[in-house]
Protein backbone atom coordinates (compact mmCIF):
# COMPACT_ATOMS: atom_id res chain seq x y z
CA UNK A 1 0.00 0.00 0.00
CA UNK A 2 1.78 3.53 -0.97
CA UNK A 3 0.02 6.68 0.45
CA UNK A 4 0.48 10.35 -0.58
CA UNK A 5 1.35 12.59 2.59
CA UNK A 6 -0.89 15.40 2.54
CA UNK A 7 0.34 18.53 0.06
CA UNK A 8 2.50 20.85 2.53
CA UNK A 9 4.85 18.03 3.23
CA UNK A 10 4.96 16.27 -0.57
CA UNK A 11 7.87 19.19 -0.39
CA UNK A 12 9.76 16.86 1.84
CA UNK A 13 7.76 13.45 1.67
CA UNK A 14 7.38 11.86 -1.74
CA UNK A 15 5.18 8.96 -0.02
CA UNK A 16 4.44 6.44 2.51
CA UNK A 17 4.69 2.61 2.05
CA UNK A 18 3.19 0.20 4.18
CA UNK A 19 4.21 -3.65 3.68
CA UNK A 20 3.39 -6.27 5.89
CA UNK A 21 3.79 -10.03 5.65
CA UNK A 22 1.72 -12.68 7.91
CA UNK A 23 3.00 -15.83 7.32
CA UNK A 24 6.08 -17.25 8.09
CA UNK A 25 8.42 -17.47 4.91
CA UNK A 26 11.25 -15.32 3.91
CA UNK A 27 10.72 -11.76 2.10
CA UNK A 28 14.06 -10.39 -0.31
CA UNK A 29 13.49 -7.08 -0.71
CA UNK A 30 15.62 -4.38 -3.40
CA UNK A 31 15.88 -0.98 -3.00
CA UNK A 32 17.67 0.72 -5.53
CA UNK A 33 18.51 4.40 -6.70
CA UNK A 34 15.76 7.04 -7.02
CA UNK A 35 17.60 9.92 -6.11
CA UNK A 36 15.52 9.43 -2.11
CA UNK A 37 16.69 9.38 1.14
CA UNK A 38 14.09 7.86 3.98
CA UNK A 39 12.85 6.11 7.23
CA UNK A 40 12.25 2.72 7.18
CA UNK A 41 9.99 1.73 10.87
CA UNK A 42 9.96 -1.34 11.31
CA UNK A 43 8.46 -4.03 14.26
CA UNK A 44 10.63 -6.81 12.62
CA UNK A 45 13.38 -8.30 15.00
CA UNK A 46 14.75 -10.41 12.26
CA UNK A 47 15.78 -7.74 9.07
CA UNK A 48 19.17 -8.52 7.45
CA UNK A 49 20.65 -6.74 5.04
CA UNK A 50 22.10 -9.29 1.75
CA UNK A 51 22.90 -12.20 4.32
CA UNK A 52 21.54 -13.73 7.70
CA UNK A 53 24.94 -12.28 9.01
CA UNK A 54 24.09 -8.70 8.60
CA UNK A 55 21.45 -7.68 10.86
CA UNK A 56 20.01 -4.20 10.64
CA UNK A 57 17.86 -2.26 12.78
CA UNK A 58 14.98 -3.01 13.24
CA UNK A 59 13.72 0.84 12.66
CA UNK A 60 16.35 3.05 10.69
CA UNK A 61 17.28 5.75 8.11
CA UNK A 62 18.90 5.33 5.05
CA UNK A 63 21.17 7.62 3.09
CA UNK A 64 21.27 7.86 -1.15
CA UNK A 65 21.90 4.47 -2.48
CA UNK A 66 24.25 4.86 -4.96
CA UNK A 67 23.37 1.32 -6.78
CA UNK A 68 20.80 -1.28 -4.98
CA UNK A 69 20.65 -2.94 -1.67
CA UNK A 70 19.03 -5.92 -0.60
CA UNK A 71 17.27 -6.60 2.73
CA UNK A 72 15.85 -10.25 4.04
CA UNK A 73 13.36 -10.12 6.33
CA UNK A 74 12.14 -13.47 8.43
CA UNK A 75 8.56 -14.15 9.42
CA UNK A 76 5.73 -12.42 10.10
CA UNK A 77 6.36 -8.25 10.23
CA UNK A 78 5.12 -4.95 9.26
CA UNK A 79 6.98 -2.10 7.91
CA UNK A 80 6.67 1.44 7.14
CA UNK A 81 8.82 3.57 4.49
CA UNK A 82 8.81 6.71 4.30
CA UNK A 83 10.38 8.09 0.99
CA UNK A 84 11.87 11.74 1.70
CA UNK A 85 12.50 14.11 -0.73
CA UNK A 86 16.06 13.79 -1.46
CA UNK A 87 17.22 16.59 0.88
CA UNK A 88 14.84 16.21 4.03
CA UNK A 89 17.49 14.16 5.62
CA UNK A 90 19.48 16.85 5.87
CA UNK A 91 17.06 18.95 7.33
CA UNK A 92 15.76 16.31 9.76
CA UNK A 93 19.06 15.13 11.32
CA UNK A 94 21.62 17.86 10.48
CA UNK A 95 23.96 16.51 8.68
CA UNK A 96 26.06 16.29 5.68
CA UNK A 97 23.63 13.90 3.43
CA UNK A 98 27.32 12.79 1.96
CA UNK A 99 28.25 11.64 5.35
CA UNK A 100 25.21 9.00 4.84
CA UNK A 101 25.10 8.15 1.67
CA UNK A 102 25.06 4.28 1.46
CA UNK A 103 24.79 4.27 5.09
CA UNK A 104 21.87 2.82 7.84
CA UNK A 105 21.60 5.14 10.69
CA UNK A 106 19.61 3.81 13.67
CA UNK A 107 16.51 5.58 14.37
CA UNK A 108 17.90 4.59 17.98
CA UNK A 109 21.05 6.69 17.83
CA UNK A 110 19.39 9.78 16.60
CA UNK A 111 15.54 10.08 16.95
CA UNK A 112 15.08 7.65 19.90
CA UNK A 113 12.57 9.26 21.44
CA UNK A 114 10.44 10.86 18.84
CA UNK A 115 10.09 8.01 16.44
CA UNK A 116 10.05 4.45 19.21
CA UNK A 117 6.37 5.40 19.57
CA UNK A 118 5.68 4.79 16.06
CA UNK A 119 7.46 1.37 16.04
CA UNK A 120 5.76 -0.08 19.17
CA UNK A 121 2.42 0.68 17.22
CA UNK A 122 3.71 -0.91 14.38
CA UNK A 123 4.81 -4.00 17.25
CA UNK A 124 1.02 -3.47 18.62
CA UNK A 125 -0.65 -3.90 15.44
CA UNK A 126 -2.04 -0.48 15.27
CA UNK A 127 -3.68 0.81 11.29
CA UNK A 128 -1.01 1.88 9.31
CA UNK A 129 -3.24 4.87 8.35
CA UNK A 130 -3.25 5.54 12.17
CA UNK A 131 0.22 5.26 12.07
CA UNK A 132 1.35 7.75 9.15
CA UNK A 133 -1.72 10.11 9.95
CA UNK A 134 0.75 10.44 13.23
CA UNK A 135 4.08 10.60 11.20
CA UNK A 136 2.26 13.63 9.19
CA UNK A 137 1.77 15.84 12.43
CA UNK A 138 5.81 14.59 13.54
CA UNK A 139 6.98 16.20 10.36
CA UNK A 140 4.35 18.68 10.41
CA UNK A 141 5.30 19.86 13.66
CA UNK A 142 9.10 19.24 12.86
CA UNK A 143 9.28 21.64 9.73
CA UNK A 144 7.37 24.60 11.63
CA UNK A 145 10.37 26.90 11.62
CA UNK A 146 11.93 28.55 8.38
CA UNK A 147 14.05 27.01 6.02
CA UNK A 148 17.10 28.78 5.03
CA UNK A 149 17.93 30.14 1.78
CA UNK A 150 20.23 27.07 0.36
CA UNK A 151 17.48 24.26 1.19
CA UNK A 152 15.01 26.70 -1.20
CA UNK A 153 17.92 26.51 -4.03
CA UNK A 154 18.56 23.48 -3.58
CA UNK A 155 14.58 22.10 -3.95
CA UNK A 156 14.16 25.26 -6.76
CA UNK A 157 17.25 23.49 -8.86
CA UNK A 158 16.07 19.93 -8.29
CA UNK A 159 12.84 20.79 -9.45
CA UNK A 160 14.37 22.04 -12.62
CA UNK A 161 15.95 19.13 -13.23
CA UNK A 162 12.83 16.78 -12.85
CA UNK A 163 10.90 19.50 -15.24
CA UNK A 164 13.96 18.51 -17.70
CA UNK A 165 13.89 15.09 -17.23
CA UNK A 166 17.71 15.45 -15.80
CA UNK A 167 18.81 16.63 -19.05
CA UNK A 168 20.01 19.95 -17.99
CA UNK A 169 23.65 20.67 -18.76
CA UNK A 170 26.28 22.30 -15.83
CA UNK A 171 25.74 25.42 -17.82
CA UNK A 172 22.48 25.67 -17.59
CA UNK A 173 22.88 24.90 -13.51
CA UNK A 174 25.07 27.39 -13.26
CA UNK A 175 23.23 30.09 -15.13
CA UNK A 176 20.07 29.20 -13.73
CA UNK A 177 21.48 29.27 -9.60
CA UNK A 178 24.25 31.88 -9.77
CA UNK A 179 27.10 29.53 -8.51
CA UNK A 180 29.72 28.19 -10.37
CA UNK A 181 29.94 24.15 -11.34
CA UNK A 182 32.12 23.37 -8.23
CA UNK A 183 30.27 25.33 -5.36
CA UNK A 184 26.81 23.79 -6.15
CA UNK A 185 28.44 20.26 -6.48
CA UNK A 186 29.84 20.99 -3.27
CA UNK A 187 26.13 22.38 -1.86
CA UNK A 188 24.66 19.50 -3.74
CA UNK A 189 26.75 16.95 -1.94
CA UNK A 190 25.66 18.00 1.50
CA UNK A 191 21.94 18.91 0.97
CA UNK A 192 21.37 15.68 -1.41
CA UNK A 193 24.69 13.39 -1.20
CA UNK A 194 25.08 13.36 -5.54
CA UNK A 195 26.61 16.03 -7.35
CA UNK A 196 24.31 17.46 -9.57
CA UNK A 197 25.33 14.99 -12.65
CA UNK A 198 24.84 11.80 -10.79
CA UNK A 199 21.34 13.15 -9.90
CA UNK A 200 20.52 14.21 -13.31
CA UNK A 201 21.24 10.19 -14.48
CA UNK A 202 19.17 9.14 -11.99
CA UNK A 203 16.18 10.99 -12.69
CA UNK A 204 17.00 10.11 -16.81
CA UNK A 205 16.98 6.79 -15.32
CA UNK A 206 13.32 6.73 -13.86
CA UNK A 207 12.41 8.85 -16.67
CA UNK A 208 13.02 5.56 -18.34
CA UNK A 209 11.07 3.40 -16.51
CA UNK A 210 8.16 5.90 -16.14
CA UNK A 211 8.59 5.22 -20.45
CA UNK A 212 8.68 1.49 -20.22
CA UNK A 213 5.85 1.02 -18.13
CA UNK A 214 3.42 2.90 -20.02
CA UNK A 215 4.39 1.64 -23.63
CA UNK A 216 1.33 0.15 -24.52
CA UNK A 217 2.34 -0.05 -28.03
CA UNK A 218 5.33 -1.81 -27.37
CA UNK A 219 8.00 0.17 -28.67
CA UNK A 220 11.68 -1.03 -28.17
CA UNK A 221 14.04 -0.61 -25.39
CA UNK A 222 16.76 1.02 -28.40
CA UNK A 223 13.33 3.58 -28.90
CA UNK A 224 12.62 4.18 -25.95
CA UNK A 225 16.18 4.89 -24.56
CA UNK A 226 16.94 7.46 -27.26
CA UNK A 227 13.82 9.46 -26.20
CA UNK A 228 14.22 9.22 -22.74
CA UNK A 229 18.09 10.68 -23.66
CA UNK A 230 20.45 7.96 -23.71
CA UNK A 231 22.85 8.11 -26.77
CA UNK A 232 22.44 4.52 -27.16
CA UNK A 233 20.43 1.09 -25.65
CA UNK A 234 24.13 -0.49 -24.75
CA UNK A 235 24.80 2.41 -22.40
CA UNK A 236 20.84 2.26 -20.93
CA UNK A 237 21.47 -1.24 -19.97
CA UNK A 238 24.55 -0.95 -18.68
CA UNK A 239 23.46 2.53 -16.23
CA UNK A 240 20.44 0.06 -15.45
CA UNK A 241 22.08 -2.44 -14.15
CA UNK A 242 24.54 -0.78 -12.00
CA UNK A 243 21.56 0.93 -10.61
CA UNK A 244 18.74 -1.49 -10.44
CA UNK A 245 20.73 -5.22 -10.84
CA UNK A 246 18.19 -6.11 -13.38
CA UNK A 247 17.96 -5.34 -16.88
CA UNK A 248 14.93 -3.58 -18.34
CA UNK A 249 13.09 -6.82 -18.92
CA UNK A 250 13.82 -8.32 -16.12
CA UNK A 251 12.52 -5.48 -14.17
CA UNK A 252 9.45 -5.68 -16.18
CA UNK A 253 8.84 -8.70 -15.31
CA UNK A 254 8.76 -8.46 -11.27
CA UNK A 255 5.47 -9.02 -10.27
CA UNK A 256 5.61 -7.15 -6.95
CA UNK A 257 6.53 -3.55 -7.06
CA UNK A 258 6.15 -1.94 -3.87
CA UNK A 259 7.30 1.29 -5.35
CA UNK A 260 9.02 2.02 -8.29
CA UNK A 261 12.59 1.26 -7.14
CA UNK A 262 10.99 -0.87 -3.88
CA UNK A 263 11.19 -4.43 -4.87
CA UNK A 264 10.35 -7.89 -4.16
CA UNK A 265 12.68 -10.28 -5.61
CA UNK A 266 11.20 -13.99 -5.89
Amino acid sequence: MQIKPPKHLSSYIRHYIFLENAGNECKNLRLFTDGSTGLILSGSQDFYAGAPKDRVPSSFFYGQVTGYRDFVVKGAFSMIAVVFQPYFLNILLKISAKEVKDRIISVEDVLKSELLSFQDNLLAGKNPEFIITKLNNFFTGFLSGSSSSDYELIKAVQQLMLKNKGSVTSKDLELYAGYSERHLERKFENYIGLTPKKYGNIIRLHHFINLMKKNTDRESIAGLSYDAGYTDQSHLIKDFKSNTGLTPNQYLKTDNKLAINFIELR
